[in-house]
This record gives structure tokens, sequence and C-alpha cells, in this order.
């Protein structure tokens, strides 16, 4: 979509007619429309905007200026850029979103800005804001502890397979440029900067290889910085381990998802386990290259088409449930042991699935107090509540019910926890990085 474009009369600066007419100045690209966006100050610099446009929202490291804005009931990112990069990365997010991979979802690009003065201003990207994410520097500012650096750069590996599995070339990876989503005790990664990304049918070797040396010396130089303001503990060995691990997590997982495998032809249970493997990593195999010598003595294996999200998928088709994939994994398992626990093994998995959601899942939902439900999603408090169960049956030497958890965790757990729908309270003053000329 797009507004018309007129030169605006004069008017007085401030008043609802400049703004009315610095509007008609706009142009507006969006997939589709967005009529809250008119009323907001385009011409201000965004940096000055006030208060009441904004959401309090912790903002990772940036070149731009970025700020986190309230639409109606929603919230979107706006980075200033120009208008050249803005219209890149807006379809550059448009074909990642396509594509199934984890990344923030674009609304628009406005161009065309100008102050009360008639001066040019910035043109701006929007995108609409992931809930439940958070910054690292939030990540690490709430848990002070190495673990946590460990499990985001597994994350931001993962992250980077899914993205040279589809053929994007990032050109900038680092953990300042992606969003992390709590995911079952693990972190789930989603592209949050695709300012310098390419898409290509296929990536070379040099060119991943390219990314992850990237990867590991900006996720070495943001884990210093993480460790001179003293938000993370650790000497320099263990940044250096740290950063190191993003490339044998990235190989490690590269060469499960993409290896060729032989096998003697005797061996066929192989290639079933090949599958589990891919499987138990979070990924389908949607096609598999087999081939056999000239002399049919062995066969070879190659996964053609690898997809991510297994078990999140599964969840949603029997629940409904859209969950992170360790989340679905766990939820997952439960509704395994609930169906064994019922003797319902040799039921449609679609009935006892219903059963599961109105018998376990929604009661844990509804027994958290209203003022409490932003403090986690779904399924990420009900993968807490099966853990605190966890431990309070280890402590106790018997069974505890799951009612019994609930109530424990509510009254002894949940209220402790950031509110990770808004993480008020958490710094969100966001450190401006000048770019190199």
């Amino acid at each position: 979509m797009s507004t018309p474009t007129t030169t605006p009369g004069t008017t007085a600066p401030g008043t609802a007619a400049s703004r009315t007419a610095a509007a008609q100045s706009l142009q507006i690209t969006a997939a589709r429309p967005y009529p809250e966006l008119l009323d907001l100050p385009w011409e201000v610099p965004l940096e000055e905007w006030p208060d009441k446009h904004l959401a309090a929202l912790p903002r990772g490291i940036s070149r731009h200026v970025v700020r986190f804005v309230k639409i109606g009931n929603r919230v979107i990112a706006v980075k200033e850029t120009n208008a050249e990069i803005a219209h890149r990365e807006y379809r550059m997010l448009r074909l990642l979103n396509r594509l199934e991979v984890p990344s923030v979802s674009p609304v628009a690009v406005i161009t065309g800005r100008a102050d009360r003065d008639g001066e040019p201003l910035n043109s701006v990207l929007i995108t609409r804001h992931l809930q439940y994410s958070l910054p690292y520097r939030a990540l690490y500012s709430q848990t002070l502890r190495p673990d946590t650096a460990k499990r985001a750069v597994d994350a931001l590996a993962v992250l980077l397979v899914r993205l040279h599995l589809t053929g994007f070339y990032w050109g900038d990876v680092s953990l300042s440029n992606t969003l992390f989503r709590r995911d079952a005790g693990a972190f789930a990664a989603y592209l949050v900067d695709a300012e310098t990304g390419e898409l290509y049918d296929e990536l070379s070797t040099g060119q991943r290889e390219y990314d992850l040396d990237v990867a590991r010396t900006n996720i070495a130089g943001e884990l210093m910085d993480v460790v001179a303001s003293g938000a993370l503990e650790v000497d320099m060995d263990d940044v250096i381990a740290i950063s190191d691990r993003i490339i044998s997590r990235y190989r490690a997982l590269w060469s499960e998802l993409t290896e060729p495998e032989s096998f003697e032809r005797g061996e066929r249970w192989r290639v079933e386990a090949r599958i589990r493997r891919l499987n138990d990593l979070g990924f389908d195999v949607g096609e598999l290259a087999i081939t056999t010598d000239i002399d049919g003595t062995s066969v070879r294996i190659e996964p053609k088409v690898v997809d991510a999200g297994h078990h999140s998928r599964r969840l949603l088709r029997l629940t409904g449930l859209d969950a992170e994939e360790n989340q679905a994994r766990r939820l997952l398992n439960d509704l395994d042991s609930y169906m064994a626990a019922a003797d319902r093994q040799n039921e449609d998995e679609e009935i006892v699935a219903h059963d599961w959601m109105g018998e376990v899942f929604e009661p844990v939902q509804r027994a958290v107090p209203r003022e409490l439900r932003g403090k986690l999603e779904g399924p990420e408090l009900f993968h807490e509540v099966l853990e605190h169960r966890w431990y309070l049956s280890e402590r106790a030497g018997r069974d505890v019910g799951l009612d019994e958890a609930v109530h424990s965790y509510v009254e002894a757990v949940l209220p402790g926890k950031p509110d990770e729908r808004a993480v008020l309270g958490v710094d969100t003053q966001a450190i401006r990085v000048v770019a190199d000329d």
C-alpha cells in the first residue's frame, strides 16, 4: 500500500494540520493497511519521540535508532535507516517469513519523512515485535550465568544452520542481530536484522565458513563487552571457549543433517536410526537419496530435503498449540505419558490429545491468576510446572500430583519470574554503534 504524495503546505509547527500535511507526504509500503501508523509523529526524529508512544521493552545494540512503539493492542519495532536499505530488508524478511525461517515479521516501510521545518528525515523499517523475546543482553542481565551464554550460542547455531539450508547468507551473524525466546530450558533464536543478507539457491562452503568466522568474532566481542559491564562473570579463556562453541555446534548439526552415510545392505535399521536422530534434533526428513554400490553390497543414504519443526508441527496438529521445538517435545512427552497411564495407546491420538488438553494442559493455565499470566507463555509455563513437579517429587520421595505442583509453583516460583511479555524494569537504553566509514 502507498499513500499519495504531496508537498506539505504552510502550517503552524506542532499543530494537527502540520501533522496531517506531513503525513500526506509519506510513502507507506505494507503488505496490508495499517491506518494506525498515520497517527504516529513521523515528523519528529525517532530518538525524540514522546514516551506516550513507546513501549518499555529491552533493546539490544544497534547501529541505528530503534524504538518499540505501541499501536492499538500490538507493539511494533521502528528502525530508522535509509530508504534503499529499508526496502531491501523489508523484502528479505518477507521472503524469510514465506520460507518459515525463524525471523521477525515485516510490517511496513515509510519513506518521505520530513520534520516540521521541511528538512528530510530518515526512512523507517517497521517490524512486528516478537512476544516473549529478549535481546542477549537482557538474558545475561537477568541470569548472570555462563550457561546462559552457551545456550544462546547453541540456539544461534541452530538458527544459522536453518538459514544456510534455506540458502540465506547472513553476512553479519551476531548475538546482537538475534532475538531469543525461552524454549523449555533452552532458547530458540530468531533473526532480527537481515540488512546484510542475501538469498541464494545454495550456499558454497566458503560462504558458510565466512558466516561462521564472522559469528565467532562477533560473539567474542559481544561477550567481552558483557564481561566488561560486570553482567557476566567469566575469564577470557571462557569467552574464547564460548565463542568457539558456535563452530563446533554448527558443524556437528550440519554434518548430521547433510552428510551421506554408508552401511551394509543388511543394516537397514540404520536408515530409521538416521531419521530418528534428525527428528530428535527437531528436523523432519522430506526426502532421502539411497544408492547402492555396483556389486550391491552397501547402501549410501543422504538426507535431501530437511525441514525443522518436527515436534512443533505434531503438537500443532494434535492440539492447536503453537510452541517452540523443545517445548513441543516436552508437552508431547507428557501427552504420551498421559496416554500410557490411561492405557489408551491404541486409540486415535487426536482424540486422546483433545482429552489431555481438557484434563491436563488447560487446567494448569487456568490455575494461574490473571495478574500473573504475562509472566510466561502457555507452553513454557507448562514445562516449568512439570520441572517443578519433578523437583517436588524428588524432594518428597514420592510422586507429587499435578494439582499440588501447580499450586506450589504459582505460590512460590511464578511471582518471582520477570514478566516476559513486556520485561518491564529491565534497562531499556539502547547503545548506539557508529558504523565505520
